[in-house]
């Protein structure tokens, strides 16, 4: 299977307008967490960012913000933004349209933003016009691919060497990859910060 950890040109030009990331004239980078919150990772992932003075931004699922609320408040009160990443996580090339746009709207009760990443990635051109209206689409140009079991912590960091300023970064705080998560994350920062690389949060 071919995997991309950068988004290609060609993806950005046809989906042009979704957010793939952002020009700066300093050297920083937009770290996004999606599927959370939940207790057995985002806590951990919050305690780093603050020991490591880094804000970053959580696409949050509507119904792990309703089982975990106080995670969700801590997000915010620790400075970091959100997004709607669906009710239930919803794929939409396996969902009906109205079904798709429900979920959102329920997910925005909870979720105050006016941020949307589709969740997989995926998201009909066709539909398009039924967000931009409410909500800038928001997806990355870095995916770090820490979901998959066949890609290690170390290739992954070797990818990091091709991160740039502006880029959208895509990690989870998802409970299936936690013991991955909590050594990848250290060390990609790590890289990062060594690289003169600073933090921004998507607003």
């Amino acid at each position: 299977m071919l995997r991309f950890f950068k988004t290609p040109y060609l993806i950005k030009k046809l989906f042009f307008r979704r957010i793939w990331g952002f020009s700066l004239n300093k050297k920083s980078v937009y770290l996004t967490f999606d599927d959370g919150p939940h207790p057995d990772i985002t806590i951990w992932i919050l305690d780093y960012l603050s020991r490591e003075n880094i804000k970053a931004t959580f696409f949050c699922v509507g119904e792990n913000v309703r089982k975990y609320p106080e995670i969700f408040t801590r997000i915010i009160k620790d400075g970091h933004s959100v997004g709607n990443h669906t009710m239930h996580h919803n794929k939409a090339s396996s969902s009906q349209k109205k079904e798709y746009l429900d979920s959102i709207s329920q997910a925005s009760e909870l979720i105050k933003s006016n941020l949307f990443r589709p969740p997989y990635g995926r998201l009909p051109i066709t539909w398009e016009e039924s967000f931009l209206k409410d909500y800038k689409i928001i997806m990355w140009s870095w995916l770090s691919y820490d979901f998959d079991k066949n890609i290690s912590v170390k290739t992954i960091l070797k990818k990091a060497k091709k991160i740039k300023s502006g880029d959208i970064l895509v990690l989870h705080d998802n409970p299936k990859i936690t013991a991955k998560q909590k050594e990848l994350l250290p060390k990609l920062i790590r890289e990062l910060k060594d690289n003169n690389f600073t933090f921004e949060t998507i607003s």
